[in-house]
């Protein structure tokens, strides 16, 4: 299995219903995509954060379906919303476990 962990901070311009609204779009790709085991989304309330407000989770069965994920067209989709409310950067990890 595979683990993929995407932090994500945002610009001072992004506003708290926007954050919501990215959390909400992200949990709603888990019926579009395939060898999903678990798909997580919230916001980061955690004092050392340093600055990354939005934690994403998806646990997959394999590097193939993680492969997949990226072009999936709504997966695309919620990722231009993230740019188009303010991401400012991103660290993602990808483990297996």
């Amino acid at each position: 299995m595979i683990d993929h962990i995407v932090l994500v901070k945002f610009g001072e311009s992004t506003t708290q219903e926007q954050l919501s609204e990215v959390v909400t779009r992200f949990k709603a790709l888990k019926p579009h995509l395939t060898g999903i085991v678990d798909l997580q989304a919230g916001l980061n309330f955690s004092e050392k954060n340093q600055g990354y407000q939005v934690v994403l989770s998806v646990r997959f069965e394999d590097r193939a379906a993680l492969e997949a994920y990226g072009p999936n067209p709504q997966h695309q989709e919620v990722a231009a919303y993230i740019r188009e409310v303010g991401r400012v950067d991103s660290i993602v990890v990808d483990i297996e476990i």
